[in-house]
């Protein structure tokens, strides 16, 4: 990877890679909420079906190219290129760290 990550935001993306949505929301805090094309998904059993679903739908590989902090943030752009409608496409995920897990993720152009 080009950035370095912090831990649980590198596992996310090992976890992206692999597309398996049990390791994905394994990431996550139990409360924990994504947002990602205009819908928000709470929990990890959500953010288990929102995986499943864009696995299902989509093919992509998603490579961190850039780490910032923003406050309590950290922004992590990425390069995703696949089968989905506009690729290439530089991302912004934005996550929101609470101790090993991810409290909150904001995926955004």
């Amino acid at each position: 990877m080009a950035a370095e990550l912090p831990d649980a935001i590198a596992r996310y993306f090992a976890a992206d890679a692999g597309t398996d949505a049990d390791t994905i929301a394994q990431c996550f805090a139990d409360s924990a909420i994504v947002t990602d094309e205009g819908h928000t998904h709470v929990g990890r059993d959500a953010i288990r079906r929102w995986k499943t679903e864009a696995a299902s739908r989509y093919c992509y590989t998603a490579q961190p190219v850039a780490v910032a902090a923003q406050g309590d943030r950290t922004v992590v752009t990425s390069h995703l290129v696949g089968d989905f409608p506009g690729s290439p496409v530089d991302l912004r995920y934005i996550f929101l760290l609470e101790g090993p897990q991810i409290a909150a993720l904001e995926i955004v152009p």
